[in-house]
């Protein structure tokens, strides 16, 4: 019977490779973690500090540092990370050098509640604890907080977050009940009577049509209250 060599240099071939693969995931997976890398994507501001991170992993899953890296289950970190407060979602993975990465984003606030109980409310509208490590400069919330007030300033603020002009002029809302909803300005004693958070658009741009012929004629000092709760206007009180 005659031996075909070149079946046999391809099978032998294959089984070295095997063999080079299996060795290589092995020693892969035997290797420590070296070192923890904590990356903070976005915004600047830190609700949620490096030590915060590590002192989270430590009290829930144990020193990862020098471990192998086959009893690190990242899944496992990733839910844990996400478990925080703070965290919007984190992302872990291992480098090839051996190191445990974690990139999390974190909540972003857009408004803060003051009141028997003092919280954040995010940008997905939901709550948020307040952080000891970072005050974040957004507009307050004070008056009658209820379920469907929160639901409602979160409506509000969505809106004065994606306009600049509002974004940096807009320091509060204080709410007298369901639909009745004042906006505070940076101008010293000046409110605006927003009503419901029905027609938002056409009541702003009915605002900032105002505020133009205003602050040209320099009469908006004149002004405490401006009322958008009617149909297509603006009524103004003088101080």
């Amino acid at each position: 019977m005659r031996v075909n060599w070149n079946v046999v240099k391809i099978t032998g071939l294959i089984l070295a490779m095997a063999g080079l693969y299996g060795f290589a995931d092995f020693r892969s997976n035997t290797k420590q973690i070296t070192d923890i890398k904590i990356k903070f994507l976005g915004d600047n501001n830190l609700y949620l500090t490096e030590d915060a991170v590590n002192k989270l992993l430590i009290q829930n899953y144990g020193s990862v540092k020098n471990r192998a890296k086959e009893q690190v289950v990242l899944n496992t970190i990733e839910g844990l990370l996400e478990s925080n407060e703070m965290v919007k979602n984190a992302q872990v993975y291992l480098s090839v050098e051996g190191e445990l990465i974690s990139k999390i984003v974190q909540r972003k606030p857009i408004g803060r509640v003051e009141g028997v109980s003092k919280f954040y409310l995010d940008d997905t509208g939901k709550r948020m604890p307040l952080s000891r490590h970072h005050s974040a400069r957004v507009p307050i919330i004070t008056g009658k907080i209820t379920g469907k007030t929160l639901e409602d300033a979160y409506v509000i603020l969505n809106f004065v977050t994606k306009d600049d002009f509002l974004r940096k002029n807009v320091i509060g809302i204080h709410i007298e009940d369901e639909g009745q909803y004042q906006l505070k300005f940076r101008i010293e004693n000046f409110v605006v009577n927003l009503g419901g958070v029905d027609n938002l658009d056409e009541k702003f741009k009915n605002f900032m049509a105002f505020y133009v012929k205003a602050t040209k004629d320099n009469t908006l000092e004149n002004y405490a209250i401006v009322s958008l709760e009617f149909d297509n206007q603006v009524v103004c009180t003088k101080i």
